[in-house]
């Protein structure tokens, strides 16, 4: 008798697709040689759950707050069967002949992106990021500088309505602030002056009240010798504080402006005289209200201890003289 045996074709499984995203401008997504944009991810719906999803990378997003941002009130009766034809349509697109099995996960009432099968760049900045706070300046900075250079554009380009998507834009942009600013921290620390200014410009166009990009720039201008620009942008970070806190600068801006106006003053020129005048009217003040007796009240008719007089009246002769000066060349 003759032993046969079935030798029929066992399935072979299909491999798993991975993924390499980008969400920073345009989307695009490619999987092996083929690359899709978002055009080509069966409609606006579907690449909108790919967005949420992408933003929300290896985190489980229910149903019911997928429906949420994309429909918010106006949501159809038919909205959950409606999302889960549009997951359909997204999975062919994404992992061809594989149904459920990809990066496109199902989970208990929602979805997610697997991390290990999907690459995003947005993802790619926060772990730079990250990595980068944690390490010395010399090994951080290109770390900063290849986050930086991946969120060269604006994130999630083909999304302009959606508040889901200002939401997301709204989050990401502190994280490029706080990028910017540890940049020019750590560029300064390395001595690379220049680029900590143009770091700290940078945060300061993003966040105009941000006190710590305020202290990045005034520092860089004073490690960089530009003692009036840093006085300067000392004052207009007062005025904004000012403006629209109701608050002043803190302690570490305020020794930075005393330092600056110190080494400006010991320079030469009309300003200097100016400063220095003023800074010895400050400095004798000062040591006047210390010394006095702390219980004897201040009234208008006291008299001026007399050093103090004599500064106030040099320091009233220098600047009137200096003023004088300036609207005669103006």
């Amino acid at each position: 008798m003759t032993i046969g045996f079935d030798i029929r074709e066992q399935p072979t499984a299909t491999p798993m697709a991975h993924l390499s995203v980008h969400v920073f401008g345009n989307l695009s997504v490619r999987r092996g040689s083929i690359v899709l944009h978002a055009h080509q991810l069966g409609g606006p719906k579907p690449r909108q759950i790919l967005e949420i999803l992408l933003v929300n990378l290896g985190l489980p997003v229910s149903k019911d707050r997928l429906i949420e941002l994309l429909w918010g009130a106006s949501a159809p009766v038919e909205a959950l069967p409606t999302l889960e034809s549009y997951v359909s349509v997204l999975r062919r697109h994404l992992q061809p002949g594989a149904g459920k099995f990809g990066p496109l996960q199902t989970t208990t009432g929602g979805y997610v992106l697997d991390r290990e099968l999907v690459d995003v760049d947005l993802d790619q900045f926060d772990v730079l990021l990250q990595r980068a706070q944690k390490t010395i300046p010399g090994l951080a900075y290109p770390l900063l500088l290849r986050a930086l250079d991946l969120a060269a554009a604006p994130l999630l380009g083909d999304e302009l309505l959606p508040a889901w998507a200002t939401e997301a834009r709204d989050l990401h942009a502190a994280r490029l602030t706080s990028a910017r600013i540890l940049a020019s921290e750590t560029a300064a620390a390395l001595h690379r002056i220049d680029d900590a200014l143009d770091f700290a410009n940078l945060a300061l166009v993003d966040e105009p009240l941000n006190e710590r990009a305020w202290t990045a720039l005034i520092l860089g201008l004073e490690a960089s010798g530009r003692h009036a620009e840093g006085l300067q942008a000392y004052d207009r970070c007062r005025r904004a504080m000012q403006d629209e806190l109701g608050c002043a600068p803190g302690p570490i801006l305020r020794a930075a402006q005393l330092r600056l106006l110190h080494a400006t003053a010991d320079g030469d020129g009309d300003l200097a005289d100016v400063l220095s005048a003023l800074l010895m009217l400050h400095d004798q003040l000062q040591a006047s209200t210390a010394s006095g007796p702390a219980s004897r009240p201040a009234t208008t008719t006291s008299p001026r201890p007399v050093p103090v007089a004599d500064s106030l009246r040099e320091a009233t002769d220098v600047v009137t003289s200096f003023l004088r000066r300036a609207v005669a060349r103006a």
